[in-house]
């Protein structure tokens, strides 16, 4: 279980990662939006990002 735990979080470093490399420019104007927010938007949007996750993880199994 650790070992697809790794797995899992070295591809979410790989696909964080893609972004910023490929385009750096629009992902620095994202990340500036972004910081406009409310925090509470932003909390509600990993809630969302993070029960797709999960719902996507379950339909896989």
């Amino acid at each position: 279980m650790a070992q697809d735990l790794l797995t899992a979080f070295a591809l979410l470093l790989i696909i964080e990662g893609l972004l910023p490399m490929i385009a750096p420019q629009a992902w620095q104007r994202a990340m500036q939006e972004l910081s406009r927010h409310n925090p509470k938007a932003i909390r509600i949007g990993g809630i969302i990002s993070m029960l797709a996750g999960a719902f996507l993880l379950q339909f896989m199994n």
